[in-house]
């Protein structure tokens, strides 16, 4: 084992590889186990550098995890962002390497400031941690990109009870305390009460998670709506195209009207691909059309309408006709896709800067609820079910968690379903109904568990039919969000940086 804790191309080398094995361990692989070895191996390798050696590791570690994890960037850029293969691929690879850049980070801190001689047990507590601490920042840094955290490979993992307790935090810090720990029992077998401490605390973990998988944290509020998602499958190449624009919304038409009768209708992210003020016509008829039927339906469509100072903006909304009503703005932008960071640089070099999407304002973070048949409905627009404190934010005043996207961008990548996998999380922590309505795919229902109920396939054009369930009451992660654990990573952290200091 010497070779991985030296430095040098070798441990580099498997630190590159211990990255990709996080990506195996999420959705559509799913082979939970390595995400333990992932970290382990990481864990392993940042051992005994120098704080620059262990800088280059970490950015290793973090190239291996990105360049197999969001590959799908590619697809977007080249496919439907005209750039030739090569810029294509330039630009994947530094959007990658400086993703990679949180993980050099990762090393670096833990080298030079929180690394401690001959302590094996606080050190898994700090790693695990540090390793939280970093998670967050990559969600919070430049809007954030909280894709591929190792907690998502417990959705279908022993570990998946502690999800609502504290969300996709908590999973997380449970993985890299377990993958530490693991890594640190050779050191720990010397010292007797400290392994049976380690030992204790793997099966408290990991009994406890499973013990409380079965633990049903809210209950039913009301009768069961039934639903009907449409999945249009309209190919992004004609998708904002304005000779295809009445062949779309006599689509999703046809399709409400040959639908059978339910409760709450749902289109896609942008099903009505025309400012709202020109589809008014439109959106009466279908109102009526839904009134007639006793239905609610919601639909994704962009809105134009001043902001607080006054000025016309454009918003990717969502808005409800029938028996439903409100209005909902996004919030949670995608760069470069709704929005260019140094637009006034970067629009007109290449095509991806020039996207019809690219110039979304953010909504208001004051926004009321959906509410359709009585009850109150959270709605997230495609990226925004990635951000757990903002999905909980909406989910702890709710009854029914509602989430439209337009995965085309991603084409036939692992992209879809890392997300589908994002928004199954989602549900778990908030122990609520979701429904999932794409354009293309993956359409679903998925219950209070994070479990797939319903589902139609991928890149069909398709009607989803289902039940889903209104529920009540606060899961501990809604109520308390991940305060807790936050508290007790800065003590421990806090703890390491005295300590280390005084050593």
């Amino acid at each position: 084992m010497r070779w991985i804790t030296r430095p040098g191309w070798p441990g580099n080398l498997l630190a590159l590889v211990a990255g990709t094995l996080t990506t195996l361990s999420l959705a559509p692989f799913d082979i939970w186990p390595l995400a333990l070895l992932s970290i382990g191996l990481i864990y392993l390798g940042l051992r005994d550098l120098a704080p620059k050696q262990a800088a280059g590791r970490g950015w290793c570690y973090g190239f291996g995890l990105f360049a197999s994890g969001v590959s799908w960037v590619y697809v977007s850029i080249h496919d439907f962002g005209s750039a030739p293969p090569i810029l294509a691929g330039a630009l994947t690879l530094g959007f990658v390497a400086g993703l990679a850049l949180f993980f050099a980070l990762l090393g670096w801190l833990w080298a030079r400031l929180l690394r401690q001689p001959a302590t094996p047990l606080l050190n898994a507590f700090l790693f695990a941690a540090l390793w939280l601490a970093m998670d967050a920042l990559r969600g919070w840094v430049l809007t954030g990109f909280p894709w591929l955290y190792a907690g998502y490979s417990q959705l279908e993992g022993p570990l998946a009870g502690l999800a609502p307790i504290g969300g996709i935090w908590l999973l997380s810090f449970a993985v890299a305390l377990s993958a530490t720990l693991l890594v640190e029992l050779p050191q720990l077998f010397r010292q007797r009460v400290a392994v049976a401490g380690a030992l204790a605390l793997l099966i408290a973990l990991w009994g406890g998670a499973l013990g409380l998988g079965g633990h049903a944290w809210t209950s039913t509020k009301g009768e069961p709506l039934t639903v009907a998602a449409m999945q249009g499958n309209v190919a992004q190449s004609i998708k904002w195209d304005p000779k295809k624009l009445e062949m779309q919304l006599v689509l999703y038409r046809d399709m409400t009207f040959r639908s059978q009768p339910v409760d709450l209708i749902v289109w896609p992210e942008t099903a009505v691909p025309i400012l709202k003020e020109h589809a008014e016509g439109y959106l009466t008829m279908m109102s009526r059309f839904a009134e007639d039927r006793q239905s609610a339906l919601i639909t994704g469509v962009p809105i134009r309408q001043p902001n607080a100072e006054g000025e016309m903006r454009y918003y990717n909304g969502l808005t409800s006709v029938g028996d439903a009503q409100g209005t909902y703005l996004k919030q949670k932008l995608v760069p470069f896709g709704e929005y260019v960071p140094l637009q006034d640089m970067l629009r007109g070099l290449i095509a991806f800067f020039d996207l019809p999407m690219s110039d979304f304002a953010r909504g208001d973070v004051k926004q009321s609820l959906l509410q359709a048949k009585g009850y109150q409905i959270a709605p997230f627009i495609c990226y925004e079910v990635v951000y757990p404190e903002f999905a909980a934010s909406l989910a702890a005043k709710s009854d029914i968690l509602l989430t439209v996207s337009n995965d085309a961008w991603f084409g036939h990548s692992i992209g879809p379903l890392q997300h589908l996998q994002m928004a199954q999380m989602r549900a778990l922590e908030a122990g609520r109904w979701m429904i999932r309505a794409t354009n293309n795919g993956v359409t679903v229902l998925i219950d209070p568990k994070g479990r797939i109920v319903e589902q139609i396939p991928a890149f069909e054009e398709a009607v989803l039919y289902g039940e889903v369930t209104p529920m009540q009451g606060l899961t501990p992660y809604l109520q308390w969000r991940s305060w807790p654990l936050i508290t007790i990573c800065m003590l421990l952290l806090g703890w390491g940086l005295a300590r280390r200091r005084r050593s």
